[in-house]
């Protein structure tokens, strides 16, 4: 059977990849730390799952409709008001199977082939692969460590042509954990003022995990907030990573387009969830705080020991839970039996004989450096770093 050739035009994510090379070592004996994935390693806290066993006593299991429930929908509202002084009507709401559907709806609904899209590198895998997958043509913007992995607006003015049509990007981001401050925010909002046929996706699914103070959105601007999509969700802020409950705030006529979209892939989202994620939002934030204050103090440890290592070069993250430290002073250098030729043979590398599972930065535009997810517990990392520092003070 002859598959399709769009299938040929993207890859299997290099995330999902080093965790199934983990679990395969694993299931040989090998002691791996996974520090690969970005899924908090807390569970979903008691109140939302209270939620969601009194949905199922309350009959909640049937279809939902399309764009999310009522209640929902409200409730987001509710959210973006309280946390973020931004002003949405249900109507400007969609929910759905995960922010990464979010995002996938709305590339669809807006790429024609041809259509270019801006996306500053490092980037999370899948914008990318949906623009490739839309037929769209990305143009990446490299931004390094030396500015914190963030994109000044003298280099989004020279990247926009008027063949732009989107621009997608993370505050914080994944994979540097990079947060853009009101200033930088307002700097990129004077020019994308300049030039009204660029769309913006604002990917805020970290927005809880923010070390550096109050959230920014670039949705704040009101000059662009007809033509920004908020995407978030439930999974990183809530520990209900499993629960796959996504939502995209915007301009109406793009939330119907992706209710149009949607409705011929999953319809609505899973009942029950929807009825837990509606205790998540209207609950108080305090299991929320204590989360990020755990990987706070996990995110100041990684640092500092990678901080130690030789050859390692790395900046502070303000927001998520990864630390993206350039490694290319390995570039060339051998251990006696394997040479280190780029970011993909040292995350190989790595866990082989650390036996620590990362992410190379190429899957994220950077081939200088590799993720490092720090959502996992102290104990594995406190190991995790020494088996790190001893195999790169191996290669010389």
């Amino acid at each position: 059977m002859e598959l399709a050739k769009r299938l040929d035009r993207i890859e299997e994510p290099q995330t999902i990849k080093m965790a199934k090379l983990g679990r395969e070592l694993r299931a040989q004996g090998a002691n791996i730390i996974d520090l690969s994935l970005g899924e908090p390693d807390f569970i979903t806290p008691e109140h939302i799952c209270t939620a969601a066993n009194e949905a199922m006593q309350q009959g909640y299991t049937k279809y939902t409709p399309v764009a999310g429930m009522p209640e929902l929908r409200e409730a987001i509202c509710e959210k973006l008001k309280r946390d973020n002084n931004l002003h949405y009507n249900p109507e400007n709401i969609i929910v759905s199977t995960g922010a990464k559907q979010s995002l996938a709806n709305a590339v669809l609904c807006l790429i024609n082939p041809g259509d270019e899209v801006i996306i500053p590198t490092p980037y999370w895998v899948t914008y990318s692969a949906l623009v490739t997958l839309s037929e769209g043509v990305v143009k990446y913007l490299p931004c390094s460590i030396d500015t914190d992995f963030k994109l000044t607006a003298a280099q989004l003015e020279a990247a926009i042509t008027p063949n732009t049509k989107l621009f997608i990007f993370s505050s914080p981001c994944n994979p540097t954990g990079s947060v853009y401050t009101h200033d930088e925010l307002a700097a990129l909002a004077e020019v994308f003022k300049r030039h009204p046929q660029v769309a913006i996706i604002s990917d805020e699914i970290y927005e809880y995990i923010n070390y550096s103070g109050k959230h920014e959105s670039i949705a704040q601007f009101e000059a662009l907030k007809d033509r920004v999509m908020i995407v978030n969700g439930m999974s990183k802020g809530f520990a209900m990573t499993g629960w796959r409950v996504g939502y995209l705030a915007g301009p109406k006529e793009i939330v119907q387009a992706c209710e149009k979209l949607q409705g011929q892939f999953t319809s609505g989202t899973n009942a029950i969830a929807q009825r837990a994620s509606i205790a998540a939002l209207r609950s108080n934030l305090s299991p929320t705080e204590k989360m990020k204050e755990a990987f706070r103090q996990r995110r100041d440890f990684v640092i500092q020991e990678l901080s130690k290592m030789p050859g390692v070069k790395i900046n502070n993250p303000k927001g998520a839970f990864y630390a993206f430290p350039d490694i290319s002073s390995f570039f060339g250098k051998t251990d006696g039996t394997t040479t280190i030729n780029n970011d993909e043979d040292l995350c190989m590398y790595l866990l082989h004989n650390a036996h620590v599972s990362t992410v190379n930065g190429a899957a994220f535009g950077n081939t200088q450096c590799i993720r490092i997810s720090f959502a996992t517990s102290m104990s594995n990392l406190e190991e995790a770093m020494g088996r790190l520092a001893t195999a790169l003070a191996a290669l010389k």
